[in-house]
């Protein structure tokens, strides 16, 4: 099995996790419940999106020569070409959560917060732009079927998409 399908949802369950997180800790911050230090959980959690972003990209990169015995080449750089933007906003996103951590007025500090809370809203919708494209690969292309095993259909590269009955499947 490919390293690829386990490491892609660590960024998109942290992609849908951040707008939600970040704004919690910025009106809890603001209001002072919480100290401003508590944003630091908004970067550490920031930076591990980025990093499984990177790594997600990267090993989706290693698994492309497989696929595209069955996945057109168009389909293929859609998905990785949404995977690009989608790190490089989730990389944006990061240099403004950082820059509030790092502000040392509280005002200008909690301005750069409301930003990066609008940036991790845009990281959420370029990652689902990423995952319809990936779903696509996979379900409409058949692109897992040239890392099936066993034999048979999709047995390897250039087999076809692997045909199953229902209840057949038990990924889920």
């Amino acid at each position: 099995m490919p390293l690829h399908p386990k490491l892609v949802h660590l960024p998109i369950a942290l992609a849908v996790i951040m707008p939600l997180l970040s704004l919690g800790l910025l009106l809890m911050w603001i209001r002072g419940v919480l100290p401003r230090r508590t944003w630091f959980i908004a970067l550490g959690l920031q930076a591990m999106l980025v990093g499984s972003a990177y790594l997600a990209l990267r090993t989706g990169e290693d698994d492309e020569e497989r696929v595209e015995a069955v996945v057109p080449e168009a389909a293929l750089e859609a998905h990785e070409e949404a995977a690009e933007v989608f790190l490089g906003g989730a990389v944006v996103a990061l240099a403004l959560v950082g820059a509030a951590a790092g502000l040392r007025r509280e005002g200008a500090a909690r301005i750069v917060a409301g930003g990066a809370v609008v940036a991790t809203l845009v990281v959420l919708g370029l990652g689902y732009r990423v995952g319809e494209a990936g779903g696509a690969l996979v379900y409409r292309h058949g692109a897992g079927s040239v890392f099936a095993t066993g034999g048979g259909a999709g047995a390897g590269p250039g087999a076809g998409p692997a045909t199953t009955t229902r209840g057949d499947d038990d990924d889920d």
